[in-house]
């Protein structure tokens, strides 16, 4: 139990420094963007770190690199992904939105923000370390499955941003809501495949005899809170009403929110 609680109390520390570190860029640069890909690379530094943290003095295991390795895999693309766009912008809306609420304290909300989500993603990484340290020696059919899972979250994400962005780049499209590919099926569908991802540490880590296992549950049910309540669709959704107006109102009304679902006529947000 000490090493876990070890464990924990290390990831935790890490990521208040990392997401400090984050605050002091977004301040200079004058950037929120660098923010969110400061995050997905510093999940993925301290998910992979967790995931090799030796146990008893024994070296890594392959379940250990296995996890290190698709953790190491989502944050490179993702986060790639993130910078390339954040290069491309003066500053993120929905980061900016928060700043213009926050007034003169917008430097110190922002702060603590930052910390909160730092405090937010532990139990993402926890559960990255636990799925890590299943105490069974050889890999399982399980494993292979959460690999799959996870591969397949980063390939629809991946796609989902490719579809994004090649509507966004014809000058046609100016002005109007993505209503193509994927983003027929769903409004956020990339936001969909990165929580589809999260469920492959609980299909990793969950294991006979292991009660600590249950705590990879952690990173879907945390993952679908942060996207779908807190800091993914609630101020995205926000920002294209103001941006796209009834436009996007008509998209809400036939496309579901998160899930893919057929669209169709009428169909709740």
């Amino acid at each position: 139990m000490a090493t876990y609680l070890a464990g924990l109390a290390a990831i935790a520390l890490s990521l208040a420094v990392l997401m400090a570190i984050a605050w002091v860029v977004q301040q200079r640069t004058g950037n929120s963007g660098w923010v969110d890909a400061i995050w997905t690379f510093a999940v993925g530094l301290v998910g992979a770190g967790s995931a090799l943290w030796p146990f008893a003095g024994e070296g890594p295991n392959e379940r250990q690199w296995l996890v290190a390795g698709l953790v190491a895999v989502w944050s490179l693309r993702l986060g790639t992904h993130i910078a390339i766009r954040t290069t491309g912008i003066t500053d993120d809306p929905r980061y900016a939105a928060f700043a213009a609420e926050w007034g003169l304290n917008a430097p110190r909300r922002m702060f603590i923000f930052l910390q909160n989500q730092a405090l937010g993603s532990v139990p993402l990484v926890f559960s990255i370390f636990v799925a890590a340290h299943v105490p069974v020696p050889a890999l399982r059919i399980q494993d292979v499955l959460g690999a799959a899972i996870l591969l397949i979250g980063i390939a629809g994400e991946a796609l989902a941003d490719a579809q994004l962005r090649r509507f966004r780049h014809d000058p046609a499209n100016r002005g109007k809501v993505c209503d193509a590919g994927l983003w027929r099926w769903s409004r956020h569908p990339n936001y969909f495949f990165e929580w589809f991802g999260w469920l492959a540490y609980p299909v990793i880590g969950l294991a006979s005899g292991y009660p600590w296992g249950w705590a990879s549950l952690l990173a879907p049910i945390f993952m679908y809170w942060i996207l779908v309540h807190v800091t993914g669709i609630p101020p995205l959704e926000a920002q294209m009403l103001r941006s796209r107006g009834e436009r996007y109102r008509a998209y809400q009304s036939r496309t579901s929110m998160f899930f893919p679902m057929p669209p169709r006529e009428g169909m709740a947000a």
